[in-house]
């Protein structure tokens, strides 16, 4: 299969496969401050949560090489304040929080400007590598999971474009599909910035998974029909309690999921557990601009003057979630010992594994 490389470090820039032209254009923005980086993120050039955080750890390393002094304790200075700047750039995802703050640790066991740039660089691109060899270990331990045969639904994207390569809930059924290349993946457009119409749909066409696309609301009357044989999703954030906050309407999809008695997983790499933070009450969601919902292109599609709300996300409650996936092992309730077993970097032992054949039900809860 074509590898997609959402993120390159070149020792010098970022350069960065720009989602927003996907699919119509593979265009490359190539950062080379951390500014730049920074508008990248922001911008949605670069998306997903953990290829928001790579992408906070290579910001970081650009940082430093564009500051001009030998005053270590001057540049440690100035990085803390880039660290919060691009912390803060999406709020929800806690990856990016997770590697800047991961990559701030650095700077405590070095003695010199130098060390300090050489150290950065080492673990951004440790940080990288780390997340597509966990996505790796992530697909292969919940192809399982999946019907052998069959539809699984996903939404949004959560696959190569959104991580450091190969994918999350996308790794997973891309691991199915090499294995058995017996399913076949309805993908939801995701209102109302399309990251499934636009970056699912062109990730499982590259990689030759068959797919359709479906509105959004379709989910819902696909699955009552028995079209659908689990869902599988990424994250951006799973609180202690096994909550998950997700690209808006996920939690539509769960409840629906529940209600028809389809397996709904997450996958997830463990910088998205956060088990500081208690449920998914805890969890600030992002809200984006109106423009995202008013305008098509340079077009306004809604009454002028029509007040507007865009989260960004919305949580899951734990109780819809039948496991959630990660690199080091599945979890399944109670997600409250489950994770914390997985952050202290225990093996979770396998639970029995029941595949739902196309046009049967699990139970999604």
């Amino acid at each position: 299969m074509p590898e997609i490389v959402p993120l390159e470090w070149t020792g010098e820039a970022l350069r960065i496969l720009d989602q927003t032209k996907l699919p119509q254009e593979q265009a490359v923005t190539i950062a080379r401050t951390y500014e730049q980086v920074l508008h990248a993120i922001r911008t949605m050039q670069v998306r997903g949560a953990p290829a928001i955080g790579i992408a906070g750890a290579y910001a970081l390393v650009l940082a430093v090489k564009g500051v001009d002094t030998v005053d270590l304790r001057r540049i440690v200075s100035y990085l803390a304040d880039a660290a919060k700047a691009i912390g803060d750039a999406r709020p929800t995802a806690v990856n990016l929080r997770w590697a800047v703050d991961r990559m701030m640790t650095v700077t405590s066991r070095c003695h010199s400007v130098a060390e300090l740039r050489q150290s950065l660089e080492a673990e951004a691109v440790a940080i990288h590598k780390e997340d597509v060899a966990g996505n790796r270990i992530m697909g292969a331990l919940g192809a399982d999971l999946l019907p052998k045969e069959g539809v699984v639904l996903t939404h949004c994207n959560a696959g190569a474009l959104a991580t450091g390569g190969y994918g999350t809930a996308l790794g997973v059924i891309r691991a199915a599909w090499e294995k058995r290349k017996g399913l076949k993946v309805l993908v939801t457009e995701t209102r109302p910035f399309l990251q499934g119409a636009r970056l699912t749909a062109w990730e499982l066409m590259q990689m030759g998974i068959p797919a359709e696309l479906i509105v959004d609301s379709a989910a819902g009357s696909m699955m009552a029909k028995r079209q659908v044989g689990c869902v599988v999703v990424g994250a951006d954030r799973i609180a202690a309690n096994g909550d998950v906050a997700n690209k808006i309407g996920t939690y539509s999809l769960a409840v629906l999921a529940h209600e028809n008695g389809v397996p709904f997983y997450v996958a997830a790499p463990m910088s998205t557990v956060d088990i500081s933070t208690p449920t998914g009450d805890q969890i600030p969601i992002e809200e984006r601009s109106p423009d995202e919902l008013t305008q098509w292109g340079d077009r306004l599609v809604v009454p002028k003057g029509m007040a507007v709300r865009n989260p960004a996300f919305d949580v899951t409650p734990h109780r819809y979630v039948t496991a959630i996936i990660t690199e080091r092992g599945i979890a399944r309730p109670p997600y409250d010992e489950e994770l914390r077993k997985l952050v202290g970097g225990a093996t979770v032992a396998p639970s029995p594994v029941v595949a739902v054949e196309q046009g049967q039900g699990g139970h999604g809860g």
